[in-house]
């Protein structure tokens, strides 16, 4: 059975918008299973050099792949919240001319089962990026507090009823280990009813595995290391798939102020007012890619340009 396809969403724009025909030092931060990575390789200078990460061992196992067939790609197995660190160690700080995030999950790991990310597949109760380090989502819920579960579903999923949710996960695991994706859903089930045609644990699914992942916490390192990794006209090119992200994205390139932040979502430190020059509007797909590719309704790009102080 052939791997399911992933396909990059907002593909075309994003690579345009990292204006490779002026570069020499690339960077790919998410790459996934290489849709970004091999559309920069075919448009980028002959010289230039694309540095991709990915912290997924099947991604790495593809990156491997690729970077045996051309020679100006380099592949570190690493959290993109280290982008800075690997450019500090390869003497790279200050050099890249395009960075590139694309923030949502791949294909594969939505519809592998035995990733535990979706609710549609029965598998382990996983959730991890990278399965080989922290704590698998069944294990953050056999001992995560009431309270910080309720604030995480809230926080991260939206879910009004996250305090009836977070109860019922307690409650739950004093009789037994939650395990799977089918009995965190199922249990997800009799609390929530929606009629949107969206599945009742959708919210919550989301809103675990970002705290399993640190997602946020790894974005906003990012953002906060962006000006000494990009060099002079830098530019960052961020996709993301929901609000909290967007909305993080969207404060940090206008350097507003912390009190026009929103009241849930901490703004990065250390932001100052006109480092960046952020295109007016938001990218989102055609109607012409989300009739191929439905994953992409929630995709937002936003391009922001390093500007000289």
């Amino acid at each position: 059975m052939s791997a399911p396809e992933h396909i990059s969403v907002l593909l075309e724009e994003a690579v345009a918008a990292m204006q490779l025909e002026r570069g020499s030092l690339f960077v790919d931060g998410t790459f996934g299973r290489g849709g970004h990575t091999r559309k920069i390789l075919q448009a980028m200078p002959a010289q230039a050099q694309l540095i991709a990460v990915d912290r997924d061992p099947e991604a790495a196992a593809v990156a491997e792949a690729l970077c045996l067939k051309d020679s100006r790609i380099n592949f570190f197995r690493r959290n993109f919240s280290e982008l800075k660190t690997i450019l500090d160690e390869q003497g790279l700080l200050g050099q890249v001319d395009g960075l590139l995030l694309d923030l949502g999950v791949s294909s594969p790991q939505l519809d592998d089962a035995a990733r535990g990310f979706s609710f549609r597949n029965d598998g382990p109760l996983d959730m991890r990026m990278d399965p080989d380090t922290g704590e698998s989502a069944a294990q953050w819920l056999a001992h995560v507090d009431e309270t910080e579960l309720a604030n995480v579903i809230y926080k991260y999923g939206d879910e009004r009823l996250s305090r009836r949710i977070a109860r019922r996960i307690v409650e739950a695991r004093v009789n037994a280990p939650l395990e799977t994706t089918a009995q965190l859903a199922s249990l997800v089930a009799t609390v929530v009813r929606r009629n949107d045609g969206k599945h009742p644990a959708t919210r919550t699914f989301q809103a675990i595995r970002i705290a399993v992942n640190g997602e946020l916490d790894a974005l906003d390192t990012v953002l906060q290391d962006a000006w000494d990794m990009l060099s002079a006209d830098g530019r960052l090119v961020i996709v993301s798939f929901h609000s909290l992200e967007d909305r993080l994205v969207k404060q940090f390139f206008r350097g507003d102020e912390a009190n026009k932040r929103p009241r849930r979502l901490p703004l990065p430190s250390g932001l100052e007012q006109n480092r960046w020059r952020a295109s007016r509007k938001a990218v989102k797909a055609s109607e012409a890619e989300l009739a191929h590719n439905p994953r992409a309704r929630s995709a937002v790009m936003r391009v922001a340009e390093k500007q000289p102080l």
